[in-house]
């Protein structure tokens, strides 16, 4: 049995962050799939049993249980001792951006993602404000990086990872992402990094 079990899917950017700390660090784990989309996170029984505030991704390690993805890489770089910070001001920094990532950059881009890629609900007053928001947090994003090469100075930290959630989902959500073109050039050094993996080859996804 592995180390760590992670419930999850893989159109979840929020469970993605959780798997590409796994899977970066070298951990030993595997992943156990949530059928989101037929209502699995609503039933009682899982609510219950594996996460009561009924999302994904819950990280099950010896007799502890995890949940809130910025909870998980906090947790995870603790255990490993690998993209955590090396200084209390650092760990200001990190959690600064992590938190504005769940937010306003991951919190916007996933909710336009979801309504309008995987719900399918068309262009809708909402969807364009949706838009609207995600563009301007991509925006400050993108300003940020041209300054530096990781969200925390030189080197990946679970800051990186976390924002990178969503942001290597194939599905177009009318934004133009190429324009930001720090945050693509911040992408390429990810996708360089040793165990790097996209989320529908990391995580299991209902076959599409």
């Amino acid at each position: 049995m592995s180390e760590y079990t992670l419930h999850c899917f893989a159109e979840s950017g929020n469970a993605y962050k959780a798997a590409l700390m796994l899977e970066l660090t070298g951990q030993d784990w595997q992943p156990v799939f949530v059928d989101f989309f037929n209502g699995q996170t609503r039933d009682p029984m899982w609510r219950d049993e594996v996460n009561e505030q009924g999302e994904v991704p819950v990280l099950m390690h010896g007799g502890t249980c995890l949940t809130q993805s910025a909870l998980i890489l906090d947790y995870l770089s603790a255990q490993t001792g690998q993209f955590g910070p090396q200084s209390e001001e650092e760990r200001r920094e990190i959690w600064r951006w992590m938190l504005f990532d769940n937010h306003k950059f991951t919190s916007y881009y996933a909710a336009l993602r979801f309504l309008l890629c995987l719900k399918k609900t068309g262009e809708t007053e909402v969807t364009t404000f949706l838009r609207e928001r995600a563009a301007a947090a991509y925006r400050i994003v993108d300003a940020h990086l041209a300054g530096t090469p990781f969200m925390v100075g030189a080197r990946v930290t679970i800051a990186d990872l976390s924002l990178a959630g969503y942001v290597f989902m194939p599905e177009d959500t009318g934004m133009n992402v190429q324009q930001y073109t720090h945050i693509e050039a911040w992408k390429a050094r990810l996708q360089a990094l040793p165990g790097w993996q996209h989320p529908y080859d990391l995580m299991p996804r209902v076959a599409p």
